[in-house]
Order: C-alpha cells, then structure tokens, then sequence
C-alpha cells in the first residue's frame, strides 16, 4: 500500500462517524487531505471549527439535495455562512426513485447556490448528480460560468457523453472505489484526462472490507487508477495531488 501523506479524499463526510472529532484529527495525522463535506448547513459550525484547528482538513458548505424536500428554508441559513468558505458541499440533484418528487425543489437549491457561488467568485462545488447529470450540467452551463468557480463531479454515473460535456465545462471527477468495481463506471472514468481526476471516499457510505471507509482508504483507489491507466500509484498519487494544486490555484 502507499503511503497515505499527501493522498486526496475530496468527499468524505466527517460528521457522520461515530466520533466527529477523531475522524477528523485520523484524516490530519494521516496527511491525507480532506474535504468534509455537510448534508445541511446546520452542520457547518462544528465542521468549520474542527477542521480549522487541521493542516489537511477543510470543511465544505452543504445542502444534500436528498434532504431539500425537508430542508429547503435553509438555504437562507446556507447563504449566510457562504462568506466563511471556499468550499461547498455536498449540493446537486437527485432524481432517483425516492428522491424525484423534490426535484422541482432541488433545482430551486441548486440554482441558488450556483448563482451565489457565481456572484462570489472561487468557490469550489463537490456536486451530487445521481440519475440528473444533464439536469446538472444544465444548471452549471446556465449559472456558472467557469471563471466564477469550479464544479467537481462526486461519484459521477453518467455516461461517456455526459461526462464529455462535463469535462467542456470545465469539470473534475472524484472518483471512489464504488465506481470501479463496475464495468460501465470504469469505460466512462477511463475517458476522463488525467488532469481533472481526483480521488475519494464518500466514507462513511462506501466500505473497505467489513467496515466504513475512511480517508486513508482512498490509497485503494489511487491504485485501482493506477492500474486503469497503467501507471505506477506513486505517479498517480503525484498527478492528483497535482490537479488538486491546480483547482485551488
């Protein structure tokens, strides 16, 4: 296995480990730089506070949109706490089957946040699209133009032509190992460049063996890609940590 300093874990949700605080001092200690992306405003407080005591942790500003049929009035709280980020997560749309009677209110959030992400200038939007990406990339197109911000594709299921489009906006991946364990996943990551990958968890909701993943886990995807591209996982490594330089530049 690599070692973990330095490794990349753009999506990982903190707050949801049985113990917040330790997740978070794990994930520094190891070196692997964390997003800890929150499902609803209310969570940004303590987020903040902890990863701001960190060197490799940041916290991101969310509205999950599986939470917006319940939570939508919170976008005003979200608006205010904007200003003390640079980071904001997870949002987007889901249009899967539990989740499709709130899409009209979904695309209500996420215009918003696009829009103020937008009049903000450099944020960056680690974005949920399960079952919506030309909804989503609609959306970016419409309200986010890409000198204004950037967008990073969380766990993406599109296909190769959605993903094609992604990347003419200007586009990132994170991609976890749930994604390349299947066949249909891996044809489309296969055909995103080097230069706009980035890696993550997504722990606690993916698991490595018997267990919830957690940041130091996103080493087994380093080398799953190093693999997929035939490349050695320290070069791998490199380039995501590279892309990683090139997004917050």
């Amino acid at each position: 296995m690599i070692a973990t300093t330095g490794l990349v874990d753009f999506h990982c949700h903190l707050d949801l480990y049985p113990d917040h605080a330790v997740a978070v001092r794990n994930a520094d200690a190891a070196g692997v730089f964390t997003l800890a992306v929150t499902t609803t405003p209310r969570a940004w407080p303590r987020n903040h506070e902890l990863a701001q005591c960190t060197k490799h942790v940041r916290a991101a500003l969310g509205l999950h949109p599986q939470l917006v049929a319940e939570r939508e009035k919170e976008i005003e709280l979200w608006d205010r706490y904007l200003s003390e980020t640079r980071y904001v997560g997870e949002v987007g749309l889901d249009a899967g089957p539990r989740f499709f009677k709130s899409l009209d209110a979904q695309k209500r959030v996420f215009q918003h946040v696009l829009q103020r992400c937008a009049e903000a200038g450099g944020k960056i939007i680690t974005t949920h699209s399960i079952r919506s990406a030309k909804a989503v990339l609609d959306l970016v197109e419409a309200h986010l133009p890409p000198e204004r911000g950037k967008i990073v594709l969380h766990w993406f299921t599109g296909t190769k032509s959605e993903a094609k489009r992604a990347l003419e906006l200007g586009c990132y991946f994170s991609i976890n190992a749930g994604m390349l364990d299947k066949e249909r996943h891996v044809a489309m990551v296969q055909t995103i460049p080097l230069d706009r990958i980035l890696t993550e968890t997504d722990g606690p909701f993916t698991r490595t063996g018997k267990r919830p993943s957690q940041p130091v886990d996103v080493a087994i995807v380093v080398e799953a890609l190093s693999r997929l591209r035939g490349i050695q996982a320290a070069e791998m490594a490199d380039v995501i940590r590279g892309n990683l330089r090139t997004l917050l530049a």
